[in-house]
């Protein structure tokens, strides 16, 4: 992580809003998170400023928002941040910026579901919505999506690592979910429409249930195995049949194959995220592990059915 030289905190936002959209800048303004690329601060009772800080890439991340999300959003089921304006380099930031509408909930990772049929349904329709032939000039993702086994040498680095920590009590029941995984074929369908990063802290919940989905920087077309695997990280146990009866078209055996190797790989990456957190790391998240510990824990009981 490279964070920004500038000291950003409320005033500055509230600088660059009058430098720019001045119509906005009275509005009160609290930080609503630092993410791994931006940090968000919400903008009245509607709106979100989102700034890159952390990242060289969180820039282009923030211009495909600008770019696709309002032509994605209004054919989605859940609310998602719609970009309203933008924001451009000056000598007060010189990095683009965004303000996006706020969509209100908890993240998963903090509220996880506990209706799991009405999450089932909501994702299933979701992903349903989103997973759309993607035009040619779609953007490609960030290290995501093409042949899982591409990933074997990452995997298996994360493994290593998790397992040295004592972390992952039968390595070898995880290694065989991957293996099985990276075997099977390859996506032959066009390129779809793709979150990419589906993991908790990027989906909100009200009530037991998701009520709506944040942070589409990864948005990428290709295989719908890369966002398929959240069933196996946002949805309790008992969840994943209705979810992939519901999600249409109906995935084939080896999507089905594909998804649990992303998962198992994201789960990998959630428990190394968390201990980090737990042991106070930079960088690290404590609420990503118990979600990526119990993936992983569905995950090798599938494998051993």
């Amino acid at each position: 992580m490279t964070h920004t030289e500038i000291d950003i905190d409320a005033e500055f936002v509230r600088d660059l809003l009058r430098d720019q959209h001045p119509d906005l800048a009275d509005r009160p303004l609290r930080l609503g998170a630092r993410g791994w690329d931006n940090q968000l601060w919400r903008l009245g009772d509607d709106l979100a400023v989102r700034l890159p800080w952390a990242t060289q890439d969180a820039d282009a991340l923030l211009l495909k928002e600008h770019t696709w999300l309002p032509v994605l959003a209004p054919r989605l089921p859940l609310p998602v941040p719609v970009p309203q304006r933008l924001g451009e380099p000056s000598a007060l930031f010189p990095r683009p910026w965004i303000v996006t509408t706020w969509v209100p909930g908890e993240p998963a990772d903090r509220a996880p579901v506990t209706r799991a049929a009405e999450a089932a349904d909501a994702l299933a329709a979701f992903l349903t919505a989103l997973h759309r032939p993607a035009p040619e000039q779609a953007p490609a993702g960030r290290g995501r999506g093409g042949p899982l086994a591409d990933h074997s040498e990452g995997f298996a680095r994360q493994l290593a690592s998790a397992t040295e920590l004592g972390l992952i009590p039968d390595p070898d029941a995880v290694r065989a979910v991957w293996e099985d995984a990276a075997a099977a074929p390859e996506w032959a369908g066009p390129a779809l429409w793709l979150h990419g990063d589906l993991h908790p802290a990027n989906v909100l919940t009200a009530d037991g249930t998701l009520c709506g989905v944040i942070d589409f920087g990864d948005l990428f077309a290709g295989d719908p195995a890369c966002d398929l695997f959240a069933a196996w990280i946002l949805l309790p146990d008992g969840a994943r049949d209705r979810f992939h009866a519901a999600y249409q078209p109906a995935p084939d055996a080896a999507t089905l194959r594909r998804a649990r190797g992303w998962a198992v790989g994201r789960a990998l990456s959630g428990i190394l995220i968390g201990e980090a957190g737990v042991r106070g790391r930079r960088g690290g998240k404590a609420t990503w592990g118990p979600p990526a510990h119990a993936a992983l824990r569905r995950l090798i009981a599938t494998a051993h059915r």
